[in-house]
């Protein structure tokens, strides 16, 4: 019997180009407080879904989601003023 370890670099063999590039590193570094945030809202969504809503569990997701939207506000408007032309007064 043939191990499936000895048959894997038939199918799928090794590259050092598999991992992120720098690039997309640097670009998931600056979408981190977005998926952070994004994180714990699906976190605290997990937490209530076997169970009923409190007033406390209500105010915990309008926290969570209330991050959520300031960190893509904040992401929007670093890529909207990274996009417009630099204005010399």
């Amino acid at each position: 019997m043939e191990s499936i370890a000895a048959l894997q670099n038939r199918v799928t063999p090794w590259s050092d180009g598999l991992g992120p590039t720098d690039a997309q590193l640097d670009v998931i570094e600056v979408e981190m407080p977005v998926i952070s945030a994004e994180i714990e809202l699906l976190d605290v969504r997990i937490a209530l879904l076997d169970r009923p809503i409190t007033e406390l569990d209500e105010r915990r997701i309008r926290r969570a989601r209330r991050r959520l939207l300031a960190a893509r506000r904040e992401l929007t408007g670093k890529a909207v003023a990274s996009s417009l032309p630099e204005v010399r007064a």
